[in-house]
């Protein structure tokens, strides 16, 4: 059960291209206002977060998910009024992440949430309704579970939508950062710890953020884990996942940190580091260099055949098994068919020619095939989503793809970067200009102005 409400986390990855992290939620049971609880007491609501409220109970529940999830070990949770203030944190900045992208038209079909939850079903080795069984067993609701997954695809829609028109990368940046240093320094496991300080801060916000880092750095040089520290004193949202950025390419560290990055051996870690958000630690957990990257090239041709309005799905699979017989039994020009009888527009005028392409460049389907044919062999009719492909494949090499795989590495990390970089000042401009009412006294951090009323 816990693996598969992790994964739940994940599982929307799959949905888009980039998964913002800001998008990451705890289970939540999500009970309707106004209900009642176990006990038979009316639900209290925690906070208002604009036009819409947490209630006690799904925050007691997202507290609840985290416990289990270090039931084996507990120590590495900070104390129970900390967390509940970061787990109410990831709920509020949620709720207004979902409601900006209702209030910019941003919706989620049924059919976006059913995939999703059928990713987390395929990741578990599950059938659809073994996975709802599972998420049942203990008292969860399904409802909840999909209205979960719908909440993180709308947000990472959000994140698509707001560095859609902010991030551009140009020729230039990827030719700068293929010639400095800290590209060719490979890629690095790395874990952060974020103090924050609100949008438009004074003096008095800066001091009380660098103090609670120079806390955060004493823990951990009188031996507390640095994951543990972070769930202890993060204030990023994966706080309660250890802090843990995964494997990156050094060059997609902001230039200002990755200097200091490049410096440090495995198990070491930065000082407290100001940047433009508050103060960062960052932990090298380990670095590996990329090899060559050499790859199998294909260079087929194939002729397309869809369905439509007037050709109906055996139609087109009749007619894909014609132009097999034609060009196997009848010996029929497999570019002139092509020309005339292909419906794809970007190789019907070449006869059908495909060029050199990587094994998935053209989707499963075409790779699965191209790879157990012989040069000159000619497959069978091939379904496809865009229809059924005939496929020749004409011949395959071994290519060096490195110097063309790292500039578009470069470009994608710069890319990320920047939008990471743009999200993350668009969340906090979204919190420190939003309504949010902490009702509950104890849960109100006094050095944490992120989550605070606004009038």
């Amino acid at each position: 059960m816990k693996q598969i409400l992790a994964y739940s986390l994940l599982a929307t990855s799959l949905l888009v291209a980039v998964p913002p992290a800001q998008a990451q939620l705890m289970p939540s049971a999500q009970p309707s206002q106004g209900t009642s609880v176990g006990n038979g007491s009316l639900d209290r609501i925690v906070a208002v977060v604009e036009e819409d409220v947490i209630l006690q109970s799904e925050l007691d529940e997202a507290i609840n998910a985290i416990v289990r999830q270090y039931a084996s070990n507990p120590a590495q949770l900070p104390p129970k009024d900390v967390l509940a203030r970061q787990v109410l944190d990831r709920l509020v900045l949620m709720k207004l992440q979902v409601q900006r992208a209702s209030d910019q038209g941003i919706r989620v079909s049924d059919q976006d949430v059913d995939q999703a939850a059928a990713n987390v079903a395929q990741q578990n080795k599950m059938t659809p309704d073994q996975l709802r069984a599972a998420v049942e067993q203990d008292g969860y609701s399904y409802a909840a579970f999909r209205q979960q997954l719908s909440d993180q695809i709308v947000a990472q829609k959000l994140h698509e939508s707001i560095v859609r028109d902010q991030v551009t990368v140009t020729d230039a940046e990827v030719n700068n950062l293929l010639a400095s240093p800290t590209y060719k320094a490979g890629e690095v496991h790395l874990a952060h710890i974020q103090i924050s300080t609100p949008a438009g801060g004074g003096a008095s916000d800066i001091a009380q953020a660098q103090a609670k880092a120079e806390e955060a750095i004493k823990a951990i040089q009188g031996g507390m884990d640095f994951n543990a520290a972070a769930i202890r004193y993060s204030d990023a949202p994966d706080a309660l996942d250890g802090g843990d950025l995964g494997w990156r390419r050094l060059d997609e560290v902001p230039p200002a940190f990755a200097d200091a990055v490049a410096t440090l051996k495995a198990g070491e870690n930065t000082p407290a580091m100001r940047g433009p958000t508050g103060f960062h630690i960052l932990k090298l957990v380990e670095t590996r260099q990329p090899g060559r990257q050499i790859v199998t090239e294909y260079h087929a041709r194939q002729i397309l055949i869809k369905p439509s309005e007037i050709v109906t799905p055996e139609q087109a699979e009749k007619k894909a098994q014609d132009i097999y017989t034609r060009v196997v039994d009848k010996k029929e020009d497999f570019a002139k068919i092509a020309k005339d009888e292909s419906k794809d527009n970007t190789t019907a005028n070449n006869g059908g020619d495909m060029g050199w392409f990587v094994k998935d460049a053209w989707g499963q389907a075409i790779a699965a095939q191209v790879d157990q044919l012989k040069d000159g062999e000619i497959s069978h009719p091939i379904q496809t989503d865009a229809g059924w492909i005939v496929l020749q494949r004409l011949g395959s090499r071994q290519s060096d793809l490195t110097d063309q795989l790292q500039r578009d590495q470069a470009r994608q990390a710069i890319g990320n970067r920047k939008a990471d970089e743009a999200y993350e000042n668009y969340l906090r401009e979204l919190r420190s200009t939003s309504f949010v009412d902490i009702r509950v006294p104890e849960l109100k951090d006094p050095d944490d102005k992120q989550v605070s009323t606004t009038p």
